[in-house]
């Protein structure tokens, strides 16, 4: 009953947390609609003002430049001369044809007192003659700032009353001409024509164009008075020389709408669509929710046999980092999935001595290199600072659209299989040794045998004919007289033994040495049984020498975690050897030294090897042509102890040594005329020298000779 209330339970509140979410949905979206339409008022709202704004400075800009273009136009006028006043009233009258914003032209002296004027003969005479013989206070103050600063000045507006009450408002402008004691032009603008003759006609047609003053006094306005809801408006400054209007822009358009135009079918496809929306997210909410509880299952079903794996998964991307690792890699190398994906390109579970093979293998995958399916055997480095061999079983990583994105590589620990195998190898070896013992046991036992006829035989016939030689002592003890010429007197046996004895004598050695042979036709061959095949010298390369036995080396190498060393100096000749056994005699110098570092760290763990030119000595000096080869090691070194036994055949330091290894290899090296010898290595360790001959020339002598 309670696990039927609690389910009920959390099945109510698992419908109640899905309403108030889609109440939540429901508000935002009405929300969003609201802001979407108040933002759209705001931005053509702005949109508009922007660009009015935009288009007053546009037409202050073009107003200015219309008046220095006038200014300009005056300045091309010619100077009065009283005595043909008609030229110049033509030209100024001209002036006013083709700008109809200006009303009047005077030409004045240098004491403004007036010498001619032309009106426009466009519009009605603005003043009268007697009324300009004097100009007002603000123009004159103009003509006086033109002076001083010999450029044209604007004067304030004024508004002239006219007939029938109406009016308009002047704008006066004083321009100097020539030096100081030459006079002025003084020009009249209206300030409606302005507006109408230079503002562009798509601003004219847009909006309403006035003149005001700062304080907003309006001087005069162009176009027709509109209404709307609220009625857009610029406001630019009319810098003039001396005189600064304001230009003021009104627009004929009003607020925007509550729903402008241009987003009402925005707006109501938009709730369409979110209707449609919400009806098929509610349909398809059902379909998700199944999904993502069969992809929980799935899921926890895939957690739980990575988990159960004892095999290693790791996944890298195409850059090498590593993207994934399961929890059997990370047990298997001691680092935490965390610290492996931070790691980025980095591998901290490599060896830093073979570092760049594996980078280099590394790269091959990168570069679309396939791995063998059966796999490849490499070590890995756990946290703690152990080595243990793994197997490695990469594949190339596919996304759902078929395109490779990296690397799946599965990894075994085959440590125990590693060790089994050695076990096994080291039992083989044993009985090996174990046969081989048994044999020159038996090998001992039959030339023991074998050896113990002739041998006793050789013994009888020598006894014998020393007791015949014995038998003969009275024969020797008589005197030979002396020779003529005067020589030492002879006994008759050291003259001439008898012929009976001499037959005797010949039967016995020649038995002894027909005994002798066929010792040594016994002892030849068990040595040949020994050997299998006969032994011969030939010239061999020394590179050819050195690639035999590397693999070899190299895999005892990887074993014991040792770095090797090859130096071989340019252009060695070929050396003149049993090829064979120098390479038995490499190989065990290379063993021994490898495993007289097995108490050094690894990182320290070197073997370096070096063929070079025999330097000259007494034990080179006989020879032509001898080349050095070293085997060096960084372990503890030889004691003097041991030093002092160290080639004594059954000598060794070894648990399961003969010690015959060393003594065989200086025995080989000795064959060849060489010599072997130990020394200190400098800072640590030992190094072992042997020599042996280069192959003769073409002449005779020795290759390098």
């Amino acid at each position: 009953m309670t696990t039927r209330v609690g389910s009920w339970l959390g099945e109510w509140s698992s419908a109640t947390r899905r309403w108030v979410l889609w109440g939540a949905l429901v508000a935002l979206v009405a929300a969003l609609l609201v802001t979407l339409v108040w933002l759209a008022g705001r931005y053509e709202a702005g949109v508009l003002q922007d660009r009015i704004e935009r288009d007053a400075v546009d037409v202050a800009s073009d107003i200015r430049s219309e008046l220095m273009r006038n200014t300009q136009g005056l300045q091309g006028l010619p100077r009065f001369d009283p005595l043909q006043p008609e030229n110049w009233t033509l030209r100024a009258n001209a002036m006013m044809r083709a700008h109809r914003e200006l009303l009047r032209i005077e030409s004045r002296d240098a004491a403004l007192q007036l010498q001619a004027f032309a009106d426009s003969d466009l519009r009605a005479r603005v003043f009268e003659p007697d009324e300009r013989s004097t100009l007002r206070q603000g123009v004159q103050a103009a003509c006086r700032r033109a002076r001083a600063t010999a450029s044209h000045v604007y004067a304030p507006s004024e508004f002239l009353l006219e007939k029938g009450g109406h009016g308009q408002q002047l704008l006066e402008m004083c321009l100097p001409v020539g030096g100081p004691d030459d006079g002025y032009l003084v020009a009249t603008y209206s300030l409606g024509d302005i507006l109408t003759e230079m503002v562009a006609q798509p601003y004219a047609r847009a909006y309403d164009v006035a003149f005001s003053e700062v304080d907003g006094t309006r001087l005069a306005f162009h176009g027709v008075l509109r209404s709307g809801n609220r009625t857009f408006s610029a406001q630019h400054n009319l810098e003039l020389p001396g005189y600064v209007l304001v230009l003021r822009l009104d627009s004929w358009r009003g607020t925007p709408a509550l729903f402008p135009n241009f987003l009402t079918a925005m707006v109501v496809s938009m709730a369409i669509g979110l209707v449609l929306v919400l009806v098929f997210l509610a349909r398809d909410m059902r379909r998700r929710l199944r999904a993502e509880n069969e992809l929980a299952d799935a899921l926890a079903f895939r957690k739980a046999m990575e988990d159960s794996l004892v095999t290693g998964l790791r996944a890298r991307d195409l850059q090498g980092r590593t993207t994934y690792v399961n929890p059997a890699f990370c047990q298997m190398v001691g680092f935490s999935a965390q610290e492996l994906l931070d790691a980025g390109t980095a591998v901290p579970y490599w060896p830093p001595e073979q570092l760049d093979e594996y980078q280099e293998r590394q790269q091959a995958r990168l570069l679309g290199s396939q791995p063998p399916r059966e796999g490849f055997e490499s070590v890995f480095v756990r946290k703690d600072g152990t080595r243990f061999p793994v197997l490695v079983i990469e594949a190339p990583l596919i996304n759902a659209h078929g395109v490779q994105t990296g690397w799946m590589t599965a990894l075994l620990d085959i440590s125990e299989q590693r060790r089994i195998e050695e076990l096994s190898r080291a039992s083989r070896e044993r009985l090996q040794a174990t046969a081989r013992l048994a044999t020159i046991g038996e090998m001992a036992s039959m030339l023991s045998h074998e050896l113990n006829q002739p041998l006793a035989a050789i013994a009888s016939y020598a006894t014998g004919s020393l007791n015949m030689l014995h038998s003969q002592e009275p024969l020797r003890a008589t005197p030979v007289p002396a020779s003529a010429s005067g020589a030492e007197p002879q006994t008759a046996a050291e003259a001439r033994l008898p012929s009976a004895v001499e037959e005797v004598l010949d039967e016995g050695l020649r038995h002894i040495a027909d005994q002798a042979q066929r010792a040594g036709k016994i002892i030849r061959s068990v040595h040949d049984f020994v050997r299998r095949r006969e032994r011969e010298r030939e010239a061999v390369d020394v590179q050819v020498l050195l690639d035999a036995i590397m693999p070899l080396v190299q895999l005892q190498a990887r074993q014991l975690y040792v770095r090797t060393v090859v130096r071989v100096d340019p252009q060695l000749p070929p050396l003149w050897c049993d090829r064979t056994m120098v390479e038995q005699v490499l190989l065990n110098l290379a063993r021994n030294a490898m495993q007289a570092m097995g108490d050094v760290p690894e990182a320290g763990r070197v073997l370096e090897l070096r063929v070079r030119r025999a330097p000259s000595s007494e034990r080179t000096a006989h020879a032509h042509g001898w080349l050095e080869f070293s085997i060096a090691d960084t372990g503890r070194g030889i004691t003097p102890e041991v030093a002092e036994k160290l080639f004594t055949p059954f000598f060794t330091t070894k648990i399961e040594g003969m010690g015959l290894g060393l003594s065989l290899c200086r025995t080989v090296v000795e064959q060849h005329g060489g010599f072997l010898a130990h020394a200190q290595n400098h800072p640590r360790g030992t190094v072992f020298r042997f020599t042996l001959p280069v192959a003769p020339g073409p002449d005779g002598q020795g290759a390098e000779a």
